[in-house]
């Protein structure tokens, strides 16, 4: 969370989402409102900060704040995701934790339930948690909950496992009963149950998990132009366990975008880097892995490199409340398949729950290209796109011909084109996806009322065009 929206919380002031407290490492009161959020909407938890909107002065120390979170990791009920991070604010350290609403409510902290009531953190009484049971269990269990047919004896990748423990432990993140036996590992990353593994521990921990999900797979290609029919320069398809999967696919990416070279001011040292920001790529990249509908078979994530823009699909759609703008500016993280988040969070991937968007748009903006676009749609997937910052052609000519607000028909007239499939794929959509144009109903995309117009990054880039 950025200093910013950490006064704009302490502005507001507490709510049934917002706590503040003075004391950091009052793990005791920390951990049942942390519960009460959990069982009810979420929320953040502001420690170091003053009911006045001013800030405590406290000091926290890793190992202080490594203990807080085994305290939370073995003493909440089942095991939750959070994230907790420290800022400076005023001069002083600012502890945020940050709370999604829960996906297998009822949580206990001590083996007490505890729910949040305006700004107040109460026991549940025996009525709510009769409550709360009863609508947990007419919701389906998610898909990284449901069985596997996978083999654990025969299945099992051992070495995944063992990383997964040595990245946890490193980071001081989890407790673990018995590293020895791997029954036991996973039962503690929810990843089995009942001696068997889950379809979450599938696809984090077995040898080739595509055998049973095919969906899993991860297909990335490099098109020669951009114009996904046209003729590709490389293309693969990546199986394994996920993290093995990420990186492969990862550096597949890397090794198909061209290099860009910058001279530091003042220095003759010449810095090579890749075009598209390393850690906003692979931020990206892991929201489409963590985030995405497992559930069909017809699913999975794409990669498509082009000239101009890297685009990156995943099956599903975008959390319900979650817009582009929220992914711009922060927001509580939405985890569909909590399981697979929590084991990436344990290996360093997703360390910042719910802000990593706001870095991708950050390191967009620090290497001059254009921010990346998002678009949501539960029949189509979500796709982030970045550009080069680069417009072709067919989008300089569209943008010529704008005046006001039009219908697609007028635009595709103006420009003289028969073929409404082609029109859109390399007029409409691109000039869309580089921001320079927009809907006028955007709730609403194919309204019968639907309009374009130029958005003020296209007529700013209209203006530099013509004085050049």
């Amino acid at each position: 969370m950025s200093p910013d929206k950490i006064k704009e919380l302490l502005a507001i002031g507490e709510s049934q989402r917002v706590e503040f407290k003075a004391n950091a490492l009052d793990s005791e009161s920390l951990g049942r409102i942390i519960c009460g959020f959990l069982n009810t909407a979420g929320g953040y938890l502001i420690c170091g900060a003053l009911e006045n909107g001013r800030t405590a002065d406290i000091t926290l120390t890793g190992d202080a704040i490594a203990e807080l979170e085994r305290t939370l990791h073995t003493q909440i009920s089942p095991k939750a995701f959070v994230s907790v991070q420290v800022q400076e604010l005023q001069g002083k350290q600012v502890m945020v934790i940050e709370v999604p609403a829960g996906k297998d409510i009822p949580y206990a902290f001590r083996d007490i339930i505890y729910i949040r009531t305006d700004d107040n953190t109460i026991k549940a009484d025996a009525a709510t948690i009769r409550d709360i049971v009863l609508r947990h269990q007419i919701e389906p269990v998610r898909w990284e909950r449901r069985f596997s047919l996978a083999d654990i004896d025969s299945d099992l990748d051992p070495k995944e496992l063992q990383d997964t423990v040595a990245d946890a432990q490193k980071a001081r993140r989890v407790f673990f009963r018995d590293t020895s036996r791997p029954i036991m590992v996973l039962e503690d990353l929810s990843a089995a149950q009942y001696g068997r593994l889950t379809n979450g521990g599938d696809i984090l921990f077995t040898r080739n998990p595509a055998r049973r999900f095919p969906q899993t797979q991860i297909r990335a290609t490099r098109y020669d132009s951009d114009k996904t029919g046209d003729t590709y320069s490389d293309m693969k398809a990546f199986e394994g366990p996920l993290h093995v999967i990420f990186e492969e696919a990862y550096s597949f990416i890397i090794r198909n975008t061209p290099t860009v070279s910058r001279f530091i001011k003042g220095s003759a040292k010449r810095i090579d880097s890749p075009l598209y920001p390393e850690d906003a790529v692979r931020e990206a990249l892991i929201n489409a892995l963590a985030h995405r509908d497992y559930s069909s078979t017809a699913g999975g994530v794409s990669i498509h490199i082009f000239p101009t823009r890297l685009e990156i699909w995943n099956s599903g759609a975008l959390p319900e409340g979650i817009t582009a703008e929220h992914l711009a500016t922060g927001h509580i993280s939405v985890l569909r398949n909590p399981d697979i988040a929590h084991v990436l969070y344990l290996r360093g991937l997703m360390e910042k729950a719910g802000r990593g968007t706001v870095l991708m748009y950050k390191q967009c903006e620090a290497n001059n290209l254009p921010a990346p676009v998002w678009q949501s749609d539960p029949a189509l997937g979500v796709r982030v796109t970045f550009q080069t910052g680069e417009v072709t052609e067919e989008v300089m000519r569209l943008l010529h011909v704008m005046t006001d607000s039009m219908k697609r028909s007028e635009i595709q007239d103006q420009l003289g084109l028969k073929h409404e499939e082609h029109f859109r794929r390399a007029y409409l959509l691109p000039a869309m996806e580089a921001g320079l144009i927009e809907m006028t109903v955007p709730d609403k995309p194919r309204s019968r009322l639907q309009q374009y117009r130029l958005t003020r990054k296209g007529l700013q880039f209209l203006k530099q065009t013509e004085k050049s």
